[in-house]
């Protein structure tokens, strides 16, 4: 598989349909963002919505009305070409991935970009905690929980958290290091315990793909962005859009601007 240092370059082969891959580990050294389309109606209520659950959705970037242009994340950029991969639902349901939403876009498309673990993924490698999935070149694993996030009018829903497995040593440092990262959800809400989620078999996440855990290794789980997309199968709107799990925007933002 190709890797693209460019966050310019990766965005291009997307745009080209020269890439639909997912993108951990790609453009290291620079943000990557979950992403959220909404019609301009729905917009300040997922705003509220974001608002209250800063952990899972930390805003980098609403777009004006029908502009498709991230002028501080990544000027030049076009939202609706330049992901490898979007997830289209028509009334909070699921219709399919698809590569370019230009045929579904809307004048008043409200544009949100939600920073993403995928982020500091890059501190935990300079740390010598290269994450399970990056090494077995797979999606992350992500889970659907029984931790409700705080409503804003009719968006609510569940937490959704990624999963990394460490000792309990490396746990700890892992946190340490996530923890300078608060665009990039922060660190874990939850070590060694799926059961305190509601998470009933680790290996069948709902989103991404299961990794390898190790004999004196545990779970450690961190907030995410797919948060949004089980409040969108609450909310019902009309139409939305949103980033296919795993298949991020890549910004121009360098990773250690979200950094505290």
């Amino acid at each position: 598989m190709t890797f693209y240092e460019k966050p310019t370059d990766l965005r291009a082969a997307c745009r080209t349909g020269d890439y639909d891959g997912p993108t951990s580990g790609h453009a290291q050294g620079y943000v990557q963002a979950n992403m959220v389309i909404l019609p301009a109606a729905d917009a300040a209520e997922f705003r509220q919505f974001c608002k209250k659950n800063p952990k899972p959705c930390p805003v980098l970037e609403i777009l004006d009305p029908g502009d498709p242009e991230p002028k501080n994340c990544a000027p030049g950029a076009d939202i609706r070409t330049d992901l490898s991969r979007y997830r289209v639902f028509r009334d909070g349901e699921p219709v399919g991935d698809v590569t370019d939403i230009s045929d579904v876009w809307e004048d008043d498309f409200v544009t949100f970009l939600l920073g993403c673990s995928f982020t500091a993924e890059e501190a935990l490698i300079a740390a010598g905690l290269e994450p399970r999935h990056i090494k077995e070149t797979g999606i992350v694993p992500m889970f659907r929980t029984t931790k409700s996030t705080e409503g804003a009018g009719k968006f609510t829903g569940p937490f959704v958290v990624s999963m990394r497995p460490y000792t309990p040593e490396d746990a700890q440092r892992a946190a340490d290091v996530t923890e300078k990262y608060p665009m990039a959800h922060g660190g874990p809400i939850q070590i060694g315990s799926p059961d305190a989620l509601g998470i009933r078999d680790i290996n069948a996440p709902e989103y991404g793909e299961p990794v390898t855990i190790e004999d004196g290794e545990v779970p450690v789980f961190w907030s995410c962005g797919v948060t949004p997309q089980e409040a969108i199968r609450n909310a019902k709107p009309r139409i939305a859009v949103t980033h296919a799990p795993g298949y991020m925007f890549v910004s121009d933002l360098e990773s250690d601007s979200g950094k505290v």
